[in-house]
């Protein structure tokens, strides 16, 4: 295998691996949504799948100090039909990404074989590319209906009664870099579904001519 196969060969597995850590990190991001309000104790408040976070002036010792404070969002909360989509698609997003990781990372090692078993190869990365287009579609509709809900639709996603800010005092909403990001691991995504078929296809290719040859060859020993 010279470099260029293989750089083909991992293109769809490097690709699937980026994709798993990009999701991670916007599953973990406080960025899903930004929003400002006009009050003087909170000032903007921002959003992740399972916190949030905002600063609040604090009075130590006669000196009004300013601390990022950082809330749960639990059952006291009334969360939102698109945020509570947002949190199980990405959830299952990840947890289907190492499968793809681990069935692909299988196709090459056989690959890798001296006899390679191609209908076994064919088999792991349809898998992958099945697995990892069922995820793209699930990152894709979480930071999209997200999105779209919070800034150009109506949100009843709301503050618990305990909270410093209330909802009424919004005043404006932001665009956040969770929906770039978010489109950017689909594609991701996208492309490795295309390299495991595109895969699948020179395999298929191959193996006729593999057979011929090995038919050739036997005839001639004959």
């Amino acid at each position: 295998m010279n470099g260029k196969e293989c750089i083909y060969k991992l293109s769809g597995l490097l690709s699937s691996l980026a994709a798993f850590v990009f999701e991670i990190l916007i599953a973990c991001s406080l960025c899903w949504r930004l929003w400002d309000f006009d009050n003087n104790v909170v000032q903007f408040v921002s959003f992740g799948l399972w916190e949030v976070y905002y600063p609040q002036e604090f009075n130590i010792s006669g000196t009004l100090t300013k601390m990022l404070v950082y809330t749960p969002i639990d059952s006291t909360w009334n969360i939102s039909t698109e945020f509570l989509y947002a949190q199980n698609l990405i959830v299952w997003a990840i947890l289907m990404k190492p499968l793809v990781l681990l069935f692909s990372v299988m196709a090459i090692k056989i690959s890798c074989m001296k006899d390679p078993l191609v209908e076994m190869q064919i088999c792991c990365y349809k898998i992958s590319a099945l697995i990892l287009s069922v995820s793209s579609v699930f990152t894709f509709v979480s930071v999209t209906w997200n999105h779209m809900v919070d800034l150009y639709g109506h949100t009843t996603l709301d503050f618990p009664s305990d909270f410093p800010v209330k909802k009424e005092a919004l005043r404006s909403k932001h665009l956040t870099a969770v929906l770039p990001v978010g489109l950017l691991i689909a594609t991701m995504s996208l492309f490795g579904v295309i390299m495991f078929l595109s895969e699948i296809s020179y395999l298929k290719l191959q193996s006729p001519v593999k057979t011929k040859c090995a038919s050739k060859t036997g005839t001639l020993e004959a």
